[in-house]
């Protein structure tokens, strides 16, 4: 299927971020004094809490039912040469573009939220709203990174 306008949704995207608009609920951005990572919080303790623990410890309170360890997420910058892949994790949430391996655990969050969205949305409408609830949760998560011991 072509879709001529596809290019034009993060275009779109972009040009709401720029303008402060917090898309998942086209609220104004946090004012000052709000914690500007409330919603990504709040998406974090609904959605990946359970697995990955309050805390981001890899101690969620299921997290003993899978076969692999759960990971902690409050050092993935330390992981990463103490810089947060932040796409990485985008699409590690969004998990619409990367090909899992058969049994993965971890939620395809995109296609999740765009069924919660719905089609009423509009043609970019639904994607923007996916996008800025990722976007949302992965600041959330960058924002609660520990920093990497001394020395290293």
């Amino acid at each position: 299927m072509n879709r001529p306008f596809a290019r034009l949704a993060p275009v779109a995207l972009a040009a709401l971020i720029a303008s402060g608009v917090q898309i998942a609920t086209l609220q104004p951005a946090a004012a000052a004094g709000d914690d500007e990572f409330e919603r990504g919080k709040e998406e974090y303790l609904a959605a990946c809490a359970s697995c990955h623990g309050e805390a981001a410890d890899g101690k969620g309170p299921i997290a003993s039912m899978f076969r692999t360890p759960v990971p902690a997420l409050t050092d993935l910058a330390a992981r990463n040469d103490g810089v947060f892949p932040f796409l990485e994790v985008m699409h590690v949430i969004d998990g619409r573009t990367a090909v899992r391996a058969h049994g993965n655990p971890m939620p395809i969050f995109g296609r999740r939220y765009t069924t919660e969205i719905g089609e009423h949305a509009g043609l970019f409408g639904a994607e923007i709203l996916v996008r800025s609830r990722v976007l949302e949760l992965v600041a959330y998560l960058q924002s609660i990174q520990t920093p990497a011991p001394a020395g290293n």
